[in-house]
């Protein structure tokens, strides 16, 4: 029986963002789909309780501090591994051991440490630009999330195109009845009966926050809509909350902070267009949850962004805040445009599922192997 490490050093429940739901969705699908490969997780002490339905071995190590973590992955790992009698080991949060007795898989989910580089701050920023590249180089196969970032791995890192397979995200089913009900939500953030634009996103500026306020103002006050921001504060929030009150639209924006699943679900069914502004995304899940609940999508035509969402968003230059307040407009006051992306949309997302990312990797485990 092959025998299969999953390197989750790098997952502190809750504080990891999108690479702990990815890695969390990921492997039930992978143990569904191989059942003859035996698969263990190798987990940090704050994840030593995690339950993620295979057998897992705690790394002494908490991996919350950065340095605890890249110690933990590149001197114990690979001791650990080898003596579970591991064949391979797939480190899922792009960066990944330098050495070991197995074949080596390595998710990369993005450069967003190169071709952004304010979204990693302090160490954590200076240790991708060391361990990003390293876990490349020393990996036998590399999986990306799109041909997007895939590129960028061959342009940036000089990675060989021929050792990179393009394993697409999937999405769970969309919860049923688990959403805060619409009129709750209204009174709550004192929106009365105005449209509502929701955008998904750290608080960080690669995400372009700052342009969609832009685009927000150029909307006249008659008919703009309430923009909702969720997500935990960042220092950059502070200056995103300058700009809205220098554009004199800040009384047309909610800053949630971090939001509940039942709000998060609550708020994309009730709102009448999602916004992604982002200039860089190595993948860009949000714009597919939206699409999967039936929001009208318009987002940002860069880097893997457009790959992602197909025909079924309106695209814009997110350097361009007239083009992303035309997008939003054309949504709010076209009804059956609104309701064509709907149906797109739906479509769209229902093209990518966890059962077939779990297929793409095994046959990435086979080439490694």
């Amino acid at each position: 029986m092959i025998h299969v490490g999953l390197n989750l050093v790098f997952m502190v429940p809750g504080e990891t963002g999108g690479m702990e739901v990815a890695a969390r969705a990921l492997i039930p699908a992978l143990r569904d789909a191989a059942p003859g490969i035996r698969f263990t997780a190798f987990v940090n002490r704050e994840a030593a309780d995690a339950d993620l339905g295979v057998e897992t071995v705690v790394v002494p190590v908490y991996a919350a501090r950065r340095v605890e973590w890249v110690r933990g992955e590149q001197q114990h790992l690979p001791r650990l591994a080898h003596r579970a009698g591991c064949d391979l080991v797939h480190s899922l949060g792009s960066t990944a051991p330098a050495r070991g007795r197995f074949k080596r898989v390595t998710t990369i989910h993005d450069l967003n440490y190169r071709m952004v580089p304010d979204a990693h701050f302090g160490v954590r920023g200076l240790g991708m630009r060391v361990l990003v590249p390293l876990a490349a180089r020393t990996a036998h196969r590399v999986v990306a999330d799109s041909t997007s970032t895939r590129d960028d791995l061959v342009r940036e890192l000089g990675v060989p195109a021929a050792k990179i397979d393009v394993v697409p995200l999937g999405l769970g089913r969309p919860p049923g009845d688990a959403r805060t009900p619409e009129p709750e939500l209204r009174a709550r953030l004192d929106l009365g009966d105005r449209p509502v634009v929701l955008s998904l996103s750290a608080k960080r500026p690669h995400k372009n926050l700052r342009g969609l306020l832009d685009a927000l103002a150029r909307i006249p006050a008659e008919r703009r809509p309430a923009l909702v921001l969720p997500g935990y504060a960042t220092p950059h929030e502070a200056e995103l909350r300058a700009h809205a009150e220098a554009l004199g639209v800040a009384a047309d924006v909610r800053w949630l902070g971090w939001t509940s699943g039942p709000d998060v679900e609550g708020l994309l069914a009730c709102c009448a267009a999602f916004a992604f502004p982002s200039f860089y995304e190595g993948f860009g899940l949000p714009v597919l949850e939206a699409m999967a609940r039936g929001v009208p999508v318009a987002c940002s035509d860069r880097a893997s962004l457009p790959e992602v969402a197909g025909d079924a968003a309106l695209l814009f230059d997110p350097d361009d805040p007239g083009a992303i307040a035309a997008a939003l407009e054309r949504i709010l006051g076209d009804p059956v445009e609104a309701e064509r992306l709907r149906a797109a949309g739906r479509q769209r997302a229902a093209r990518f599922t966890w059962a077939r990312s779990a297929e793409l990797t095994l046959a990435s485990y086979e080439r490694a192997l």
